[in-house]
């Protein structure tokens, strides 16, 4: 990480939505009693999805429902925005709102919440330090510090507990659309380990 950081600087923009270069996630996932979505990703499944809720640096002004789904390796991503007070409610189990919305994401998680009992699970909380290149859409990620509220729903609360992942993961992400630029591609060659990686899942590992 140390190498990256004093690498890509020299390459790429940072974020503009980055503070100081970097910003703080904390996302609140959905899960079935079965633990569907935890199984499907172990399992290695080839068509699989989750929801989760989304918001950044402590600021609840901006907040997302996300659908993230998987299919053949590849993947995509759906959202709709949300209310504090929505998202309370949601955690609290008030849910009858949601079936009348007119944001169609909101009415699916509605509707697996009724036919699946998909609920609430865990919060998920990491740093992220971004960087962009315009050629190819390029998006580097580095993600840090990854922690879980373990069975905490208590989403918007700043001084919630959390506990390290195990092993203090560092992830690298390297995204991009038509091509990847060969500069950006020996930039970010450093010793990594190429893998699968979900913080949903590590941060089940207590459970």
């Amino acid at each position: 990480m140390l190498i990256l950081q004093s690498r890509l600087p020299h390459l790429m923009q940072a974020d503009a939505h980055a503070k100081d270069g970097r910003y703080f996630i904390r996302s609140l996932y959905f899960d079935t009693p079965s633990d569907k979505a935890l199984r499907e990703k172990i399992d290695g499944v080839d068509r699989r999805e989750k929801f989760r809720i989304r918001f950044y640096d402590n600021d609840p002004s901006f907040i997302r429902l996300e659908k993230k789904s998987k299919l053949s390796g590849l993947g995509t991503k759906d959202n709709a925005a949300m209310t504090k007070d929505e998202v309370l409610s949601v955690i609290a189990g008030d849910t009858a709102w949601m079936a009348e919305t007119d944001r169609p994401l909101i009415r699916e998680l509605y509707a697996k919440m009724k036919n699946e009992l998909l609920a609430p699970k865990t919060v998920v909380d990491y740093t992220r330090q971004p960087y962009t290149y315009l050629p190819g859409n390029v998006r580097v990620t580095l993600d840090y510090d990854i922690r879980t509220g373990l069975v905490s729903k208590d989403i918007f609360n700043p001084d919630l507990p959390t506990v390290p992942v195990a092993g203090s993961p560092i992830i690298l992400e390297v995204k991009w659309d038509g091509f990847l630029p060969e500069v950006i591609r020996k930039a970010v060659q450093v010793d990594v380990r190429e893998q699968a990686y979900s913080k949903y899942a590590a941060c089940r590992e207590y459970d």
